[in-house]
């Protein structure tokens, strides 16, 4: 589902908003919370996960084209982690689905 997909799911849903009040809505919590992220806060939504910042250490890596020894600096990466009811909402729906992936293997 694409940033669009979402707009028009929520516009087709809530009638009495407009196709642009959504687009707003939708871009002012997003924004919101990259703001939350960008400033080191963690964001818990019950039911459906938590967004925090996790720290990749610095490391030694490999240019492939060369093979020369390249420093990684360290990085601050957003890291999500699903809330319980939504790891069985999807576990839920993909065996209903009869999705192979979801079958367990014998």
């Amino acid at each position: 589902m694409t940033r669009s997909d979402l707009v028009a799911k929520l516009a087709d849903r809530f009638g009495q908003l407009t196709q642009r009040d959504t687009e707003f809505a939708v871009k002012t919590i997003l924004d919101a919370m990259s703001d939350a992220l960008a400033r080191g806060h963690r964001i818990e939504i019950r039911g459906f996960g938590s967004f925090s910042i996790s720290r990749r250490p610095p490391r030694l890596g490999r240019n492939p084209r060369s093979g020369e020894k390249v420093t990684i600096p360290e990085k601050l990466v957003p890291h999500f982690k699903p809330g319980k009811a939504l790891r069985e909402s999807v576990d839920e729906r993909q065996r209903a689905s009869g999705d192979a992936a979801a079958k367990p293997v014998e």
